[in-house]
């Protein structure tokens, strides 16, 4: 039993990291330009596909950089010549556009790629157990995607608090104009922003692309959870996106992990049904088994009881 729970903890962790480097992207250009971007899972699926292409003539960790650098440059291009347009007509506009994006992207890639699975391997140096516990090996690969994540969270959360160039992004949120008056080109700052966030995206799909497999379909993997995180976060709160990510990925492992269901707790009350039964089907339902359902779950809790999230503001 303590070999069950050790191990789910750590996959959970492994999982809730690996959502909050999507998430984070994510978070950044909603808290620096109340923009929901929903093509950012497919830029985050490009991410995966630009390094699986650099890893064969190059390396994986040419990839890890070059990657996302094309993909921030793909995203900064987009706010310039795309949502920057768009902005003029208000937010159901930039959500339609982002949304229109999203399918592009995802018909581009099977154009060029192809609709087949890609062997985007994890880089041979890392290929070894970091440890291992109860006869079980944690690879160093995983152990590498830990250590990313969190050191995306420090850089992000150090740049936007701390630093001189977070105070400017976030004074030209709330007052541009003064901003502009200082000499600050407040148009570049949006577009760098959307680039840094888009990069981001692609930095988790490098990470991702060899654990999850990279395929065209990736991005509706994640996609609709990671919307799910930066609500239960809270809207624009990165340390809220980070805590959402690792309760969602902890409630996930835990649940795949277990052998509860429903006939446990029936056992419990005293209740039992006939096979002949209509609802015997439905009581049988093990936790296993609605284990992707969970976060949405969770979602609809926190909406109930804090609409704003746990550490947001806007509701």
């Amino acid at each position: 039993m303590l070999e069950i729970f050790i191990f789910a903890t750590l996959n959970g962790i492994v999982t809730g990291l690996l959502l909050f480097m999507l998430a984070s992207g994510l978070t950044l250009i909603f808290s620096m330009m109340g923009i929901l971007n929903f093509a950012h899972a497919s830029l985050y699926m490009l991410g995966a596909y630009f390094a699986y292409s650099v890893s064969i003539r190059l390396g994986f960790w040419s990839g890890l950089i070059i990657a996302p650098i094309i993909v921030g440059v793909l995203g900064a291009l987009v706010e310039r010549y795309g949502l920057r347009q768009v902005h003029k007509s208000g937010p159901v506009a930039e959500l339609v556009f982002t949304f229109g994006l999203a399918f592009l992207i995802e018909e581009a890639i099977q154009f060029f790629w192809g609709r087949d699975t890609k062997n985007y391997q994890q880089p041979e140096i890392l290929d070894f157990a970091l440890f291992t516990l109860f006869g079980q090996e944690f690879s160093a690969y995983r152990g590498f995607m830990i250590f990313i994540s969190v050191a995306i969270f420090i850089g992000l959360y150090y740049t936007l608090t701390k630093s001189r160039i977070g105070i400017i992004i976030q004074a030209a949120i709330t007052h541009p104009h003064t901003v502009a008056n200082l000499g600050h080109n407040v148009p570049l700052i949006f577009m760098c922003v959307f680039g840094a966030g888009s990069a981001l995206a692609g930095l988790a799909g490098v990470i991702a692309g060899p654990v999850l497999t990279t395929f065209p379909g990736m991005s509706a993997v994640l996609g609709s959870i990671v919307f799910v995180i930066i609500v239960i976060g809270g809207l624009g709160s990165l340390a809220g996106a980070f805590i959402a990510s690792l309760m969602i990925g902890l409630l996930q492992s835990y649940a795949i992990a277990s052998n509860v269901g429903m006939p446990d707790l029936l056992n419990l009350l005293g209740i039992s049904f006939e096979r002949s039964h209509p609802l015997n089907d439905l009581w049988t339902i093990t936790l296993p088994q609605i284990a992707p359902i969970l976060p949405f779950l969770l979602l609809v809790l926190v909406l109930v009881f804090r609409p704003s999230g746990l550490l947001g503001k806007r509701e």
